[in-house]
């Protein structure tokens, strides 16, 4: 049996690399002891193939095999374009 691969939905901070997007990945949790909900914040450096992704894009990544030291993901689909 196969495990699903992570997906993420994020955005576009830099896509000043070559083929390479920074998304930035929020989440919320809840503390263990104060119960108070706190806003969690990733960076995930992304593969972008076509290079269409810009700053501010909504996209969807997906964990990938490695694709280079630090990138991890790729971009599977723009799901809101910047205004």
């Amino acid at each position: 049996m196969r495990e699903q691969r992570k997906r993420l939905v994020g955005v576009v901070t830099s896509d000043k690399m070559d083929k390479t997007v920074i998304v930035e990945v929020t989440t919320t949790k809840r503390h263990p002891v104060y119960g108070k909900v706190m806003r969690l914040r990733k960076k995930y450096k992304a593969h972008d193939e076509a290079n269409e992704c810009q700053i501010g894009d909504r996209v969807q990544i997906i964990e990938s095999a490695p694709i280079s030291r630090h990138k991890r993901f790729a971009v599977v689909s723009i799901l809101e374009r910047a205004k």
